[in-house]
């Protein structure tokens, strides 16, 4: 077998969108229509990591001036 022929049996890893084969022009997906999905998911911020926010005991935000020297 020779250096630059690709390996036929290589397995081709799913488009992450629809689930068939991707093809290497746009890889890792199968199609423009599945980039441009997948691009619009960005944009619109669905691939966003959920946060959830620390509240303070109080529920008062807490102040970000140096606190002063306790007395002496």
């Amino acid at each position: 077998m020779s250096a630059d022929k690709p390996a036929r049996n290589k397995i081709v890893p799913p488009c992450p969108i629809c689930g068939k084969p991707a093809v290497e022009q746009y890889k890792p997906f199968c199609s423009s229509r599945c980039a441009d999905v997948d691009l619009h998911r960005w944009l619109t911020g669905a691939y966003a990591i959920p946060v959830t926010e620390d509240d303070d005991e109080d529920g008062e935000e807490p102040s970000l001036a140096p606190k002063p020297p306790e007395g002496r």
